[in-house]
């Protein structure tokens, strides 16, 4: 009965009201509030519901806003790029700065760089970029590795991404990449500027593998380097789709591999040229113009932009010229460019310099015909050498015009330091020799020739099989493996002009 009575007094004492302290006259009371209560703050639903909410500030931007503030400055920095004509379709899901004067620093910073609103509309993305945590140290870099400061806008304009990049994650290893395939140091701003998408390519991708299919094929690696510089852009080509089929058609028609790599090492280009548009057709367009097919490797070798040429129509208007002028039929053009292939890019009014010279010393049109076809290079000539030539051959050794006729090739030759010195050494020995005797032979040879008993006659140079071995003059058979390395001797000849 206790338990229960302590129960009830406990419920009583607990249900009666408090009794209110009187109001403290030194405190003020809040708006909204009963009177005589103190002012304390309501953490109601309602109410939490009424105050903003935060987000931590990015490291871009740096300025605490709530989503409301974000949206309306999205809507006012919006509309300020819209009135300069800049498209923000891109920029939507892209944050901008919080402020407009930020954007208007970014936008006037790439102005002064030389970039237009087209420019920028090529590429909007870029005002996403901080001017002084992403622009100024990419831009600063790029000066330091030999990007001149004129020409930045126009690297920006060319690859707008590398903004985006981290100089140290990004761009030092690439540099890095470069130097250690003996790109000169000087020459990295060059590269880049000539292929700035190098900045954008992973190190052990397609530049590794690029790089390492052209040494398996004979490419000397010191040789990378000025590769690099001359057509960078074959460290973005990928060996299976691009690089090794036109290797490996090349060296179907009969190239060796050696002639092969060093023409890459010395033209490089010529692994940007398309297989399928560019270099089938013109090797058919050859052959439809009467050059023979085993020639086509060394017409390759001696001119190798004849791959990248727009060959069909540069053929037809070269045939009819010479035809029509020159007086040299088809088949006779064609094995003037088995000979000299630079004819087809060659212009007309050089061409008929040195025709028009030779029919003027007497020579019949058909000879001037017979002695282009022999020796091409006679084209290529300038007036005052075959001027020099043609009087010393005329007034010194007083030879018949026949004999140049036969011999073209002694337009060719040096006048003071090859055909002067050895007539001299002839005439004052009382020896007669045809032109070829003692003009088409090294000094050495010429020297036993002086000392020898007997006149011995004329032997032709060596001739060379593309895809097979090189055929001595003696029946010596040296084979493309050889450590003579004669293939590199024929090349070195070939693409000497």
């Amino acid at each position: 009965m206790s338990s229960i009575f302590n129960r009830r007094s406990l419920l009583r004492l607990l249900s009666s009201p408090l009794t209110r302290p009187k109001p403290i006259s030194s405190i003020p009371e809040s708006p909204g509030s009963v009177s005589g209560q103190l002012p304390f703050p309501s953490y109601s639903t309602q109410s939490r519901k009424q105050l903003p909410e935060y987000e931590m500030p990015t490291v871009t931007w740096g300025i605490v806003q709530g989503r409301k503030e974000k949206l309306v400055s999205k809507v006012i920095v919006c509309d300020y790029l819209k009135g300069l004509g800049i498209v923000t379709d891109e920029l939507e899901a892209v944050e901008l700065p919080s402020t407009l004067d930020v954007m208007r620093e970014r936008v006037e910073f790439l102005q002064k760089l030389g970039l237009t609103i087209d420019d920028i509309n090529e590429y909007p993305l870029m005002l996403g970029c901080s001017v002084r945590k992403n622009v100024i140290p990419v831009l600063g870099y790029l000066e330091k590795i030999g990007i001149p400061r004129a020409k930045m806008g126009e690297f920006i304009r060319k690859y707008p991404m590398v903004l985006h990049a981290s100089v140290v994650v990004e761009l030092v290893p690439v540099v890095r990449f470069l130097r250690g395939l003996d790109v000169e140091k000087e020459d990295i701003g060059y590269v880049l500027g000539k292929y700035p998408e190098l900045l954008g390519f992973k190190l052990e991708g397609t530049m590794s593998t690029s790089v390492a299919y052209l040494v398996s094929i004979g490419v000397n690696p010191r040789d990378i380097g000025p590769m690099v510089t001359q057509f960078p852009y074959f460290l973005g080509m990928r060996v299976g789709t691009m690089i090794k089929p036109l290797v490996d058609y090349l060296m179907s028609l009969g190239l060796p591999k050696k002639i092969m790599a060093r023409m890459l090492e010395k033209r490089a280009y010529v692994i940007g040229y398309d297989l399928e548009e560019s270099v089938k057709p013109n090797v058919e367009c050859l052959i439809s113009f009467g050059v023979r097919k085993e020639m086509i490797p060394s017409i390759i070798a001696q001119f190798p932009p004849i791959l990248g040429l727009p060959l069909k129509g540069k053929m037809s208007l070269q045939q009819h010229f010479f035809n029509f002028k020159v007086k040299i039929d088809p088949d006779g053009f064609a094995r003037v460019i088995e000979k000299m292939p630079q004819i087809v890019s060659l212009d007309q009014n050089v061409i008929m310099k040195p025709v028009e010279f030779l029919l003027g010393r007497s020579i019949s049109a058909e000879d001037v015909a017979r002695m282009v076809v022999k020796c091409p290079q006679l084209l290529a000539l300038h007036i005052g050498l075959l001027k020099n030539s043609f009087y010393f051959f005329k007034s010194e050794m007083g030879r018949p015009i026949k004999d140049l006729v036969e011999f073209p090739e002694y337009f060719t030759y040096s006048l003071e330091s090859r055909i002067k010195p050895r007539y001299q050494r002839l005439h004052s020995k009382g020896i007669r020799c045809s032109l070829p005797w003692f003009l088409n032979c090294s000094d050495q040879r010429f020297e036993e020739r002086l000392q020898g008993d007997y006149t011995e006659a004329e032997s032709t140079g060596p001739s060379f099989y593309m895809g097979g071995k090189l055929e001595l003059p003696r029946n010596d058979v040296v084979s493309e493996e050889d450590d003579d390395s004669d293939d590199e001797l024929l090349f070195r000849r070939t693409v000497s002009l």
